[in-house]
């Protein structure tokens, strides 16, 4: 039920690193599992990482594997994704998403259908 909100997107060179967050209101974060997706121009939504609601389960896109790492802090109701070694293909609005009722299988937590709460998104850019 609450409102999540992007931030720390912007311009990355490639090789560099980029910190997203994600901040919840309403609703304490504890006991949902995390979601980031990323939708370039003219293309669909892409899975980038999940983080399971009891941290136990991390899920990258072959794309991103040990690149990006995603996290979260539930004392301060935030959610993290540390975007390492940007590369030109990585450009696109991310978005962070929440879900109370997804699993634990990666194919769940990889399924944007899974998560009914999601940020307008923040745009991250690559220059070169």
């Amino acid at each position: 039920q609450g409102q999540l909100e992007e931030s720390g997107g912007g311009l990355a060179h490639p090789g560099h690193s980029l910190k997203l967050s994600c901040a919840a209101s309403g609703r304490s974060l504890n006991d949902y599992a995390m979601g980031w997706f990323r939708q370039a121009p003219g293309k669909e939504r892409e899975f980038v990482a999940a983080l399971s609601w009891d941290t136990t389960t991390t899920h990258y896109s072959d794309s991103v594997k040990g690149r990006f790492t995603a996290s979260s802090d539930n004392a301060e109701n935030m959610a993290y994704l540390q975007m390492n070694q940007i590369q030109p293909e990585d450009p696109a609005v991310y978005f962070c998403a929440a879900s109370y009722y997804v699993g634990n299988y990666k194919y769940a937590l990889s399924d944007p259908n899974e998560y009914a709460n999601w940020g307008q998104g923040t745009q991250v850019t690559v220059s070169s």
